[in-house]
């Protein structure tokens, strides 16, 4: 198959047809892409380039796979974030506020004082950034800098949760009412839709039992009727038919 140049000669082939003259009245209309594609032209080569790679190939593939498309972007906080998300799961129930005034939110943090940083709740995300710090700087291994920074979260949030439970307790005895917790809401709700099942099966339970009931009762007195029923032969022939060899009137 040869090469394809005429996609190529289209933004020529568009200049000359605007500066034609041959029809003076008649005016051109400059396409939207005209002026782009004069200040930004295309690639003259049509050679397409193969992704450079940033690992060695699989030496077992006999065939090139994927040879064009671009290679996945991995960062050594990726397997970190992975690790943790995959020991401590509700901690991605935690509200997290994601928003950033200049995105140099990072350059506040001082990883070698600890998990604690200025305008930055505890989170998971403090302790892949407190891991990696040990492994670069502390040149620590990936599990010892994780089970460190790990004690220490677990000292940091347990300091939290005493310290929310004490403010709890202290506002309920002042008289603050809190109403119901979150889980309590759900527990309510959970028992009202059971309950309303348990409605609904009983009347479907009941519907049920009462169609098995009907058929039972009508099974037998429509057998014992299509047994007995009795065909209507009309009125009996008179002497006068029987003598005259007539036969007798059938009405079925």
């Amino acid at each position: 198959m040869g090469r394809q140049i005429r996609p190529a000669g289209v933004f020529d082939a568009t200049a000359l047809r605007l500066k034609s003259t041959i029809f003076p009245k008649h005016s051109n209309v400059e396409p939207p892409w005209f002026r782009v594609m004069n200040s930004i032209p295309p690639a003259e080569s049509v050679v397409r380039t193969i992704t450079p790679r940033h690992h060695e190939p699989d030496p077992r593939a006999t065939k090139p796979k994927d040879l064009y498309r671009p290679q996945n972007i991995r960062y050594l906080e990726d397997s970190l974030r992975a690790t943790f998300f995959k020991d401590h799961p509700w901690e991605l129930a935690r509200p997290r506020v994601i928003l950033e005034l200049d995105g140099k939110d990072y350059q506040y943090c001082d990883w070698s004082k600890g998990l604690r940083q200025p305008e930055m709740p505890l989170s998971g995300e403090c302790v892949v950034q407190r891991q990696l710090w040990l492994m670069q700087n502390e040149k620590l291994s990936k599990r010892k800098a994780y089970d460190l920074v790990r004690w220490e979260f677990y000292r940091l949030r347990q300091a939290e949760e005493i310290e929310s439970r004490v403010a709890l307790e202290e506002a309920r005895y002042t008289g603050a009412y809190f109403g119901k917790s979150k889980l309590n809401v759900g527990m309510m709700l959970e028992d009202r839709e059971y309950e309303n099942w348990k409605i609904w099966a009983g009347k479907q339970t009941e519907k049920l039992a009462a169609r098995a009931s009907s058929d039972i009762e009508t099974y037998d007195v429509e057998e014992v009727g299509d047994e007995f029923e009795e065909t209507d032969l009309g009125p009996a022939p008179s002497e006068t038919e029987l003598q005259h060899g007539g036969k007798p009137n059938l009405r079925i």
